[in-house]
């Protein structure tokens, strides 16, 4: 299984951005996804996550509101949409499929990982 992040960059404080996660074609359709972020110099922590039908969302609460996560699960290809963004966004995004079906805030759960896309917020 691989994953690729993409769409990171520098944005303005107040800006938009749209990272992609890409599956390979061999990956199932049928496991949910997460993003999870590493701000600079702390740990990693929850970002987002869509179950396997995309019915079930989950957001962290310093992103609610701001970001929007969703799935086309004929491209294989899960987005975040961040809206609003702030400095404190700024970090290394990372996407990762689940284990099940269910959309879930738990790293642990998750068992493949991307390589990360970095994402800074200017002020």
């Amino acid at each position: 299984v691989q994953l690729v992040e993409s769409g990171g960059g520098l944005v303005q404080a107040g800006g938009s951005l749209r990272l992609s996660c890409a599956a390979s074609r061999r990956t199932s359709s049928n496991n949910a996804v997460g993003w999870f972020r590493r701000p600079p110099g702390k740990e990693r922590e929850f970002v987002a996550a869509i179950s396997w039908n995309g019915g079930d969302t989950r957001y962290a609460d310093s992103v609610k509101g701001r970001f929007t996560i969703s799935r086309d699960r004929a491209k294989k290809t899960v987005y975040l949409h961040m809206n609003s963004v702030k400095p404190e966004d700024t970090a290394v995004y990372y996407c990762a499929v689940g284990r099940s079906s269910a959309a879930t805030s738990n790293a642990e759960l998750n068992h493949y990982w991307g390589q990360g896309t970095q994402v800074t917020v200017s002020s």
